[in-house]
């Protein structure tokens, strides 16, 4: 569901709420009134200043009793102010309202850190009981100059939100139809064109990839494409690709129970796409973007593809299908092709929750991304730094193409003799096969799309992870 929680900017003026944040550094005087001089109280706590940290103090309040937070700040950065607006937040959760005093000195930057970083903390994804309700107003006060950075702030995180909101939902309710009738809602509320490719119509233009996925459920396989085209476009043409597995069991090669659970979250990266393209409008983005979420639901039954099958994509590639839970890059393929010679985009972008492995290298805290551009590369880690969804540069290592080779076909959709390793390169690799040779970047999110506890400006399931990287790079 949609943030619940409001965001309103004061200008100068804190309100009356019986909650007030306000940032101290270790050394800053706070501008409240408090019982005993700021210094001493700060030392009393031992208090630093960190982000995160916070300092709870009873006042008077006329003839109630008012709760002022001292925030930690940190050293001021984005990333520290992020973090503190998600405590502040978070420390406030089933009040009506909090009044928080922004750093002053944080520039826009820092502004929409703080203002996004508390949203995102206040995220809910409920179904029958609450799981606690979240702070019901952020009321900020600060320059008038960071009225325009907490705008900013509050169209990135409510589109992240939508993104959790689409992952989070159960695979009993989300299916790849159900994905694209919302599609289609955001592209109605948001400026932009949609095109729903049905089974047939996949069938008739070649998309064997999506379509060989799709054969073993009861729930047919679409493909969404989503246009965003300005008025006042500036001539360049993205195209951003997502693999919007609905639920993936591993098809015949099934998954074990465990690798299962978070299955329902397999279409992160397709639902980043489609929180993307609704934010367009709203950033005043200026280049062409077209989305496409390649959507399937991954079930073993009499009618699944089997390891060994040869599939043949769009565009013509033939492909020996060895273990069919690699069926993510069978999607995206296809779109990929499909991008290539129709689209025929400046830049391609995909970004899906691809190979386990990626977790294993990265961890919890990277995305993944690997290029066959050294400047698409750096633009997309530095959007990452900025908005506080990081990558980590990976290789395509041209040494493990041979992994890729197959007897029967043109590929295979893994390594062939397990002999190389690697798999989420020779993932990338794959890919890279259906880029028509384009500047092209591919984001494995598999470690980062999920969070196993609230924590930061993350909650429990789906992360949302690169929706505000994409936005910011579009924007940048």
């Amino acid at each position: 569901m949609p943030i619940e929680t409001a965001l309103r900017f004061t200008g100068p003026s804190a309100g009356d709420a019986d909650l007030l944040a306000v940032p101290f550094d270790g050394d800053l005087t706070a501008d409240v009134e408090l019982p005993v001089p700021v210094r001493a109280l700060l030392a009393h706590h031992e208090a630093k200043g960190e982000a995160g940290e916070v300092v709870e103090i009873p006042v008077a309040h006329g003839d109630e009793v008012r709760r002022v937070l001292l925030y930690g700040v940190g050293d001021a950065t984005p990333r520290a102010l992020r973090k503190a607006g998600a405590t502040v937040a978070r420390r406030a959760k089933g009040r009506p309202a909090v009044d928080v005093t922004l750093p002053k000195d944080a520039g826009a930057s820092g502004w929409s850190a703080f203002a996004e970083g508390a949203l995102l903390a206040s995220y809910t994804f409920k179904i029958g009981a609450s799981r606690g309700k979240a702070v019901g107003e952020i009321r900020l006060s600060g320059p008038e100059e960071a009225r325009a950075a907490v705008e900013r702030a509050e169209v990135l995180a409510h589109a992240t939100a939508l993104a959790r909101d689409l992952a989070n939902t159960p695979s009993s309710e989300k299916n790849p139809a159900w994905l694209a009738e919302r599609a289609v809602e955001v592209a109605e509320r948001s400026g932009v064109s949609a095109k729903i490719w049905a089974p047939d119509e996949l069938a008739e233009r070649g998309f064997g990839g999506i379509l060989a996925v799709g054969r073993g459920s009861v729930s047919p396989p679409r493909m969404i494409e989503l246009s965003y085209e300005p008025a006042d476009a500036d001539g360049s043409h993205v195209v951003l690709v997502g693999k919007g597995i609905t639920f993936d069991s591993g098809g015949l090669s099934l998954k074990p129970n465990e690798g299962m659970k978070a299955m329902k979250t397999d279409m992160a990266g397709g639902a980043v796409v489609i929180s993307v393209l609704g934010a367009l409008r709203d950033l005043g983005v200026r280049t062409r973007v077209t989305g496409l979420v390649a959507a399937a639901e991954n079930m073993p039954s009499g009618t699944a593809q089997r390891p060994g099958d040869v599939i043949t994509h769009y565009g013509g590639t033939t492909v020996e299908v060895l273990n069919t839970d690699a069926e993510g890059r069978l999607v995206l393929a296809d779109a990929l092709a499909y991008a290539d010679d129709v689209l025929e985009p400046d830049t391609v972008v995909d970004i899906a929750t691809l190979t386990g492995a990626i977790g294993i290298a990265l961890g919890r805290e990277l995305g993944a991304v690997f290029s066959s551009s050294d400047d698409l590369a750096e633009e997309l880690v530095s959007a990452g730094a900025t908005s506080g969804d990081p990558l980590w540069r990976m290789p395509l290592v041209q040494e493990y193409r041979p992994a890729l080779d197959s007897n029967v076909a043109d590929l295979s959709n893994i390594d062939s003799e397990g002999r190389f390793g690697g798999g989420a390169v020779t993932a990338a690799l794959f890919l890279r096969e259906f880029t028509g040779g384009r500047r092209w970047a591919h984001l494995d999110i598999a470690g980062v799309a999920r969070s196993t506890a609230d924590d930061g400006v993350q909650t429990k399931g789906a992360t949302g992870f690169g929706t505000r990287l994409l936005l910011e790079w579009l924007t940048g």
